[in-house]
C-alpha cells in the first residue's frame, strides 16, 4: 500500500515496484525499485503529465528534496514528478559490501553488477511506466549519468517518451573509456589552474598537505587510508559551482600544532573522510568505467592508465620540484579499493568488472538520426565531468535536439540554477524560444 505524506507545498507518495533483474529473462529473479512521487499541494488531485527524474552518478539514489528545492518547484508547475532510485541505489534493492556477498563470490557479484548500467535502468523505466502513467509516455529529465540513460532511452524506447531534457549528460556515442579520460585530464588541469589563480595561497597549502600525506599516509577516523593520490582526488569538488570555494576552505585549516608536532586537524580529517568515502554510493566506484563499455575492449582501469600520459599529475614529482600539486577529478582508480574500507571487500569484484569484455552497445546512432522526440540539452561550457566536444558531437547526431551552451553554470547547474535551467530546457523542447 502506498503511503502519502506532506512537506511544505508538496504531497509525497512512496512507490515500490518489482522488476526483473535481467529483462531478457523476465521470469527469473526480481529486484525492487523505490520511487517518490511528488505533486504540488494544490494539484494533488489534478490529471497532470508525468516527469521522471534520472539522477546523476552512476550509483546515487534520487536527491531527497525538501519541499520545492532546486529545479523541482519549476517542474511541479506542469508535472507530477517521479524521483526514481535507480537499481541498486537509495531505497531500491541495495548493492554494496554488505549485500553483494549474498550473490556469492567476486565472479557472481560481477555478473550481477553487469546488469546495473544505463540499458537496464531504461528497461526498468519502461517496466514501471504503465503502472505510473497508465501507459502514456512521460517526460524524462536526466542529469549527468541520467543524461546518458536518457540517450539510451531515445535509442531503445523512444515510444515511451513525450520529451527528453538533459543537463550536463550528453555521452560520446562510440567513445571508449580511454577517449573519455584522455580528454578529461587537460580539462581538470585547467580547473586546477583556475582554482590556484583565484586562491594562490592554496598552491603552498596543497604542497604542504601532500608532503605530509606522502610521508605519513595517515589513517582517517573512519578507517580511510589517506594517500597522496586520494588527497589529489579532492579535486572532484572543482566540477561544481561552489567547489573551488569549498576546496579553499577545506585546505586553509588543515594543520594544528600538537605536543608531537604538526598534524592534520581532526576537523580536516573528518571532512576529508566524508568527501572521499564511497560508503554511501559504492556502485559509483564499481560501475563508473563500465558506463563507457560498448565494445569488445575492457575498460581496464582506464582513468589510471590515462593518468600516466599526463606526468604533471604525479604529486611526488611536483614536490621534488617547485611546481604545484595538481588535483584530479571525477575518476575511479584501483587504489581506491585499498584505501576505502567501504570498497576493500569489493576489490576482486571491481577488478573483474575492469577486465570484462562482453559489453553491449548503449546507443543506436541510426535510430537517433531519425529521432522524433523533442529533446533539449544544457551543455555546460568546459564541464569538468563531461567533455564539451564529445557532448556537442552527440547533440549533432540526435535529430531535432536543441542545445543551450552556457558558461554560467558548472556541472551542477540543475541544482545551482534549477528553475532557470529547467525552464530554459522546457522552452527549447516546446519550441517556445
Amino acid at each position: 500500500m502506498s503511503l502519502s505524506y506532506r512537506q511544505p507545498g508538496v504531497v509525497l507518495t512512496d512507490r515500490r515496484f518489482t522488476v526483473p533483474l535481467d529483462h531478457d529473462g523476465p521470469d527469473g529473479e526480481t529486484i525492487e525499485l523505490y520511487a517518490r512521487e511528488v505533486v504540488a499541494s494544490g494539484k494533488a488531485d489534478a490529471d497532470l503529465p508525468w516527469l521522471v527524474y534520472l539522477q546523476g552518478g552512476p550509483g546515487f539514489g534520487a536527491h531527497r528534496f525538501i519541499g520545492k528545492q532546486a529545479w523541482l518547484g519549476r517542474a511541479l508547475e506542469d508535472y507530477r514528478v517521479l524521483l526514481l532510485d535507480q537499481r541498486g541505489t537509495g531505497a531500491s534493492t541495495p548493492a554494496n559490501r554488505q549485500t553483494l556477498p549474498l550473490r556469492g563470490g567476486p565472479r557472481e557479484q560481477a555478473a550481477y553488477l553487469i546488469r546495473f548500467r544505463a540499458d537496464s535502468i531504461v528497461r526498468d523505466c519502461e517496466a514501471i511506466r504503465p503502472q505510473v502513467t497508465g501507459g502514456a509516455p512521460w517526460t524524462v529529465l536526466g542529469q549527468s549519468f541520467g543524461g546518458f540513460c536518457t540517450v539510451n532511452y531515445l535509442s531503445t524506447a523512444p515510444e515511451g517518451l513525450r520529451a527528453a531534457l538533459i543537463t550536463g549528460g550528453l555521452p560520446s556515442l562510440d567513445g571508449h573509456a580511454d577517449d573519455v579520460y584522455r580528454a578529461a585530464y587537460p580539462r581538470i588541469e585547467r580547473k586546477v589552474a583556475a582554482h590556484y589563480a583565484r586562491y594562490p595561497q592554496d598552491v603552498e597549502r596543497a604542497r604542504r598537505i601532500a608532503e605530509y600525506v606522502l610521508q605519513y599516509e595517515p589513517v582517517l577516523p573512519g578507517g580511510y587510508r589517506l594517500t597522496v593520490e586520494a588527497f589529489q582526488s579532492l579535486g572532484i569538488l572543482l566540477g561544481g559551482g561552489e567547489g573551488s570555494h569549498r576546496l579553499h576552505f577545506l585546505l586553509e585549516n588543515a594543520f594544528v600544532h600538537t605536543p608531537g608536532g604538526l598534524a592534520l586537524s581532526d576537523a580536516f580529517q573528518e571532512e576529508v573522510q566524508t568527501l572521499l568515502s564511497y560508503a554511501g554510493h559504492p556502485l559509483y566506484a564499481l560501475v563508473h568505467e563500465a558506463i563507457y563499455g560498448q565494445d569488445g575492449r575492457p575498460t581496464a582501469w582506464s582513468a589510471e592508465r590515462m593518468r600516466a600520459e599526463f606526468p604533471q599529475f604525479d604529486a611526488a614529482k611536483a614536490l621534488a620540484g617547485d611546481g604545484p600539486v595538481l588535483f584530479t577529478g571525477e575518476s575511479v582508480h584501483p587504489w581506491m579499493f585499498d584505501t576505502d574500507p567501504a570498497l576493500r571487500p569489493l576489490r576482486d569484484t571491481a577488478h573483474l568488472l575492469a577486465e570484462h569484455t562482453d559489453w553491449t552497445p548503449l546507443y543506436d546512432p541510426a535510430r537517433l538520426a531519425v529521432n522524433e522526440v523533442p529533446v533539449a540539452a544544457a551543455v555546460y561550457h568546459d564541464d569538468m565531468y563531461v567533455d564539451t566536444e564529445h557532448a556537442l558531437r552527440t547533440a549533432r547526431a540526435i535529430r531535432g535536439l536543441r542545445t543551450w551552451v552556457t558558461d554560467e553554470f558548472e556541472h551542477d547547474g540543475v541544482r545551482a540554477g534549477g528553475p532557470r535551467v529547467l525552464g530554459r530546457l522546457l522552452a527549447l523542447a516546446r519550441d517556445e524560444v
